[in-house]
């Protein structure tokens, strides 16, 4: 909820082609605009799938992560050594990859709503997209989402791990450790994951044939706008994931201590 108005603003600035001079100049510009021109409620566009695909997504994400690592160590690992930060790596993305082609419907509904700059609706938008597109609609974006949200969740969940461990040496499993893990993680997992981000939201907004695939789309973006138009919304991205990060992690390790089944 805190970082949903973040969230708006890359995706508007991922959707934007090359236009001189752009809709959009950057982050605040975005806030401005769109208090202006529609309503401040805008800024929390979306936020009904939002959540859901939070609750359902990192829940399932983070189920999943530690089964998930604890295999890939007993397959790949003497018994006995402790888990290496490419197990991390690999069991993150893993998880998330799974998780978001369960639930990759959320986002792109939540994507077309923070694109819509009128009225909408969840139902509506729903409507809308099955009208257009058919169930599949629901799965647009899907390659470039799974390659997206592997690298996010490798770099925050395997990032995280992997940070926590070698910070909490220093300063115990602390809260101050879990937000300098969460920081890192949060920094990684945006320069990492913003290309395909920037793919998997081009291909979620349109409704047409305006990209034929994921190859295509990379192509297209690339020859038209650019490499850099492959990270458009960057700095959002990083304020972002390191307050939600932050946010996340710090609540979930507390959160972790409350446990009600202790004898």
């Amino acid at each position: 909820m805190v970082t949903l108005p973040i969230d708006t603003a890359k995706v508007r600035l991922q959707v934007q082609h090359s236009v001189f001079p752009p809709r959009y100049s950057g982050m605040v510009h975005v806030w401005s605009s769109i208090c202006k021109e529609e309503t401040p409620r805008h800024l929390w566009a979306g936020l009904t799938p939002a959540l859901i695909r939070q609750c359902c997504y990192s829940s399932m994400s983070l189920v999943l992560y530690e089964p998930i690592r604890n295999t890939v160590h007993s397959l790949t690992s003497k018994p006995g050594e402790e888990f290496g930060y490419t197990q991390r790596l690999l069991s993150g993305g893993t998880a998330g990859a799974i998780s978001i082609f369960v639930f990759n419907w959320t986002e792109v509904i939540k994507t077309r709503m923070q694109t819509n700059t009128g009225s909408s609706t969840v139902s509506s938008t729903a409507k809308q997209i099955y009208s257009s597109k058919g169930i599949l609609g629901f799965w647009a974006g899907i390659r470039p989402n799974i390659a997206r949200t592997f690298l996010v969740n490798a770099a925050e969940l395997g990032t995280y791990d992997e940070a926590k461990h070698h910070i909490s040496y220093f300063v115990g499993d602390t809260p101050m450790a879990h937000i300098g893990a969460s920081s890192i993680a949060g920094v990684a997992s945006a320069i990492t994951s913003t290309p395909a981000d920037v793919v998997k939201t081009r291909m979620m907004n349109s409704t047409n044939t305006e990209y034929t695939g994921v190859l295509n789309a990379v192509k297209t973006i690339w020859s038209e706008e650019g490499v850099s138009a492959f990270y458009k919304g960057f700095f959002p991205i990083v304020l972002r994931k390191v307050v939600w990060c932050s946010t996340f992690f710090l609540g979930y390790e507390q959160l972790r201590t409350l446990n009600p089944f202790k004898n």
